[in-house]
């Protein structure tokens, strides 16, 4: 546990910056601090979380806040099966539900990355020095919005947007596919906030629209191939003879 401890303190310390800023969209879109600690700590997200907020503050429907947070966070049950994985057989359902509930890129990263089985401990000591401090963050960011000046309260909402574009720049450098996703967003978003049906949809529902339609037409015309199909091969042969 005292390992997967040492490894979350960079994590969590990141975590407190970010979620600050998460903090002061929060703010604005009206919550009290402990409803923002709340938030945090059951939706370790910084995407989802500025959707959550964002959509809140935009009086988006019960029902569109929940979509939308679920299709923000989609790629965490892809993740949660992926290290279940790395669990010995023997562990039991109790440690993996509480495992997956703090699979965030991070913690996943780390705790993938360890070589052979994973000892749920790893995970219980990186969150637990990850999980508070996201949610203070955004506790603090709250109580920061009500007392900073206007200036700087600008300043901290557009680190966020920043954020996220240190998030999508790397990974569409690499990949056409992802470059002309992205340009597909932005375009795509400004058309159905100009086009005589489409603008009359609440901003929630075009953001749903527009993360289903091109989610699904990037993994049909251009889905993700294994990486090494060569190494898998053996290590199935391999699998087969000890079975």
């Amino acid at each position: 546990m005292l390992s997967g401890f040492l490894a979350g303190v960079p994590i969590g310390l990141g975590y407190f910056a970010v979620s600050f800023s998460l903090g002061i969209v929060a703010k604005n879109a009206g919550l009290t601090p402990f409803q923002g600690l709340v938030a945090s700590f059951f939706n370790l997200a910084s995407a989802g979380e500025n959707a959550l907020f964002t959509s809140i503050q935009e009086g988006a429907s019960y029902a569109e806040i929940a979509i939308i947070t679920f299709i923000v966070n989609a790629r965490y049950l892809l993740m949660s099966c992926s290290l279940s994985q790395k669990f010995p057989r023997e562990t039991n359902v109790v440690h993996r539900l509480v495992v997956a509930f703090a699979v965030t890129d991070e913690l996943f990263g780390i705790a993938y990355s360890r070589p052979g089985k994973l000892s749920p401990l790893f995970s219980y000591g990186a969150m637990l020095v990850a999980v508070p401090l996201w949610s203070l963050g955004t506790y603090f960011g709250i109580i920061a919005g009500s007392h900073l000046p206007a200036p700087v309260i600008s300043a901290l909402s557009v680190s966020l947007y920043g954020m996220f574009i240190a998030i999508i720049i790397p990974p569409a450098k690499k990949d056409i596919a992802i470059r002309i996703a992205v340009a597909a967003s932005f375009v795509l978003s400004f058309a159905l906030s100009v086009a005589p049906l489409a603008r009359d949809l609440s901003s929630g529902t075009r953001t749903i629209i527009l993360t289903v339609l091109i989610s699904a037409a990037a993994a049909l015309l251009r889905p993700i191939k294994d990486e090494n199909p060569a190494e898998t091969e053996p290590e199935q042969k391999i699998e087969e003879n000890e079975k």
